[in-house]
């Protein structure tokens, strides 16, 4: 068994990987965020990948999640903590 990955918000992921969601959480300036990420699909083992950033200033960003794609400010992509996709997954996003 491997080391287990650290995770890291889904606004810092490099473009095209395949990831996991790992914990989504909220701001404390905005706790309607967490649920509402949830019920549009970031959930806990669902794949995700960061499929571009808007230009200037990186924001939005498109991210596909399982087989729905959004639009997302990085201020919410910053509360979905992903990990990489075990390569063993990789085909099956």
């Amino acid at each position: 068994m491997g080391t287990p990955k650290k995770s890291f918000p889904l606004h810092v992921a490099t473009i095209g990987e395949a990831q996991l969601v790992h914990a989504v959480g909220a701001p404390p300036h905005a706790p309607e965020w967490g649920r509402w990420l949830e019920e549009i699909g970031f959930i806990p083992g669902e794949p995700v990948m960061l499929m571009a950033r808007g230009l200037p200033g990186n924001d939005p960003l498109v991210v596909r999640v399982g087989s729905s794609t959004f639009a997302l400010r990085a201020a919410e992509a910053a509360c979905i903590h992903v990990v990489p996709m075990p390569e063993r997954m990789e085909g099956l996003s």
